[in-house]
């Protein structure tokens, strides 16, 4: 692998992966809307000569895989980019600011998208060198939670023949010019789950003619904590939050139904796998003790997020020949979650992150925020990286 040669190009095409990422974030698509951004894509893939182009996935215009063969007959690594942004109005006034209202690149997307096509670039440009296949993924729906985009590119055919995908995030909260990485569990599933307590309704002063479904919610709500508090070993690591009730209609009546939902992340599949069961358990014990009927769902939404070791080592060798060792950081689990786990339930695969946080260009807000902006002085970095990682997988492949 040239490295040298690889940091040149990438440092070759900086401008034009800024330019469309400005030209991204000024014109953002929701989740399964993206139609525009996927034909701009394309447009590009289609000039720089890739092979096997497809566009639209889900019965929509919305997404871009694409693929560039060197050796025939050698190994297939996948690199993914998300491309869908957020309903949020933006508060950061730049000349690319968004020109859809209430809708804005806040978490990063728009750099993901045009880093990959910097990688585009990249390896077109070596492509008689490249020592196999890389597939472009260009993914619509990160954010659409049960309709996320990663699921149904995977049913449709978005990783046949891939031996292998990586990825990376810009980070806000991670200084830039650091690359962040884990290996096993990086980032936390996201589930959702929902709770319908039914009772019998009266009047306010005549409680005992009634059955109260308020009084059995408010149960349930406290005592579901102690699945974290009292079930799990406490070196695993288990979020269960309640975020919504509903509940009545007036103050002086006992409705007939309460309803309760909330999320669970857990960063363990054995421990995610058990905890419908557990709220299901709790949530009708406390309503038959109550007198209430209870219907308990539980959404699967993001898998836990897990890098693979032999991954991770590659990604850490490319790094340290890139941009030296001290630009290593690991990284405690995240919270957050990801749908690019469900490709990693396929092939082994790394989501690393790409840091981009400076307080000097306020690009140390958080993400999913309206003050959210990226730092595109990182970018270079990211199609550096990413084309080297792949390049590095088809030659250790290859051996």
């Amino acid at each position: 692998m040239n490295t040298e040669k690889i940091h040149a190009l990438a440092s070759e095409v900086e401008q034009k992966v800024i330019e469309f990422r400005h030209e991204l974030h000024a014109h953002p698509e929701l989740s399964w809307k993206e139609e525009e951004t996927s034909k701009k894509i394309e447009s590009v893939l289609i000039d720089l000569g890739y092979e096997n182009i497809r566009r639209g996935f889900y019965g929509t215009g919305s997404g871009v895989i694409a693929d560039i063969t060197g050796k025939e007959d050698g190994p297939v690594i996948a690199i993914r980019a998300d491309i869908d942004a957020l309903p949020l109005q933006e508060a950061v006034d730049d000349p690319w600011k968004s020109t859809c209202d209430g809708v804005m690149h806040a978490c990063g997307h728009d750099a993901h998208a045009a880093i990959l096509l910097g990688v585009a670039h990249v390896l077109a440009a070596l492509k008689e060198e490249l020592p196999g296949r890389v597939r472009l993924v260009f993914q619509p729906a990160e954010e659409a939670g049960v309709n996320s985009g990663a699921p149904m590119l995977i049913k449709e055919g978005a990783l046949a023949g891939v031996d292998a995908i990586c990825g990376l995030h810009v980070w806000s909260t991670l200084e830039a010019g650091k690359i962040g990485f884990r290996s096993g569990p990086m980032m936390a599933s996201a589930d959702i789950w929902e709770i319908e307590v039914k009772g019998r309704g009266g009047h306010g002063s005549r409680p005992h003619e009634a059955i109260d479904p308020t009084i059995a919610a408010a149960t349930i709500i406290t005592t579901i904590q102690t699945v974290v508090s009292r079930e799990i070993d406490p070196l695993e690591t288990a979020v269960l939050s309640v975020g919504k009730i509903e509940s009545g209609t007036a103050v002086n009546i006992i409705p007939e139904t309460a309803r309760i939902q909330g999320n669970v992340r857990t960063t363990n599949p054995q421990v995610r796998e058990s905890m419908g069961g557990r709220i299901s358990r709790i949530a009708e014990g406390i309503a038959a003790a109550l007198r209430c009927e209870v219907k308990v769902d539980f959404i699967p939404i993001y898998p836990v997020t897990v890098n693979d070791a032999a991954m991770v080592g590659l990604l850490r060798e490319t790094t340290g020949e890139l941009l030296g060792e001290e630009a290593l950081e690991e990284l405690p689990i995240i919270m957050g979650s990801e749908d690019f786990s469900f490709y990693q339930q396929k092939v082994p695969g790394v989501l690393f992150f790409l840091g981009m946080g400076d307080p000097s260009k306020g690009t140390d807000a958080q993400h999913h925020s309206p003050n959210f902006r990226t730092n595109d002085s990182v970018l270079p970095n990211g199609v550096a990286l990413l084309s080297s990682l792949a390049w590095r997988f088809l030659e250790t492949f290859n051996r």
